[in-house]
């Protein structure tokens, strides 16, 4: 004689749920998602039941899964809408949204916001004002920004992209220890452009912050 519902789930029935509703948004034959149908949403006259552990009940009547999720303090959710039957699952829905949102707002807030910054430069530039940009590129960098580098050509010097090429190369070979290319030169109309971006496993450098002046002494 087949086991029913009941006796496949055992275990899992309310005196025993305490610290087994570990949840994953991941089951077997289908995601849960936001939108899942829970409960008396769930219209279709049978399913395949999947327990609060993942364990695989089978194939039962709604009426029955309804009612286990009811003596154990559960809801049924359905993960796979699409299978056939629908796949369903026992689980407590409320704890699983708020779970949801709190790893969604944890991975907003360490999400990077990556910035890129901007330098200008001629074909010609003097070796000063070379040393002064390639400061600055070297800075952006060291915070963990991208740089976007931009060769001006004027009149003449169009017809000499390779002063260009010659220049953003060098660059690159100065700052290598700090950036890579990450796109490399190439013609924009007047312009020739290159973006370094810092390598990947760099940690960014905290910016200095100025000190506050102290206060009146006593």
């Amino acid at each position: 004689m087949t086991a029913g519902p009941d006796a496949l789930l055992g275990s899992h029935r309310r005196p025993q749920l305490e610290g087994h509703r570990d949840l994953c948004t991941r089951e077997r034959g289908g995601t849960i998602s936001s939108e899942s149908r829970i409960n008396d949403r769930i219209r279709v006259p049978e399913v395949r039941l999947v327990g609060p552990n993942g364990e695989q009940v089978g194939i039962v009547r709604i009426e029955d899964a309804l009612r286990l999720a009811q003596e154990a303090d559960l809801d049924l959710v359905e993960v796979a809408p699409q299978a056939r039957p629908p796949v369903c699952k026992l689980m407590d829905y409320g704890k699983f949204k708020y779970e949801s949102a709190q790893k969604a707002r944890e991975s907003r807030r360490n999400q990077v916001l990556t910035v890129i910054k901007e330098q200008k430069l001629r074909p010609k530039i003097d070796p000063h004002d070379y040393e002064t940009k390639k400061r600055a590129v070297v800075r952006f960098l060291e915070h963990g920004n991208k740089v976007k580098i931009t060769i001006m050509f004027r009149g003449r010097e169009q017809s000499r992209p390779e002063l260009g090429y010659r220049l953003l190369q060098r660059l690159a070979d100065d700052v290598a220890e700090l950036g890579v290319i990450e796109s490399s030169p190439k013609q924009d109309g007047r312009n020739m452009i290159m973006v370094l971006a810092p390598h990947k496993n760099a940690k960014p450098k905290a910016k200095a912050t100025t000190p506050q002046p102290d206060g009146p002494a006593e």
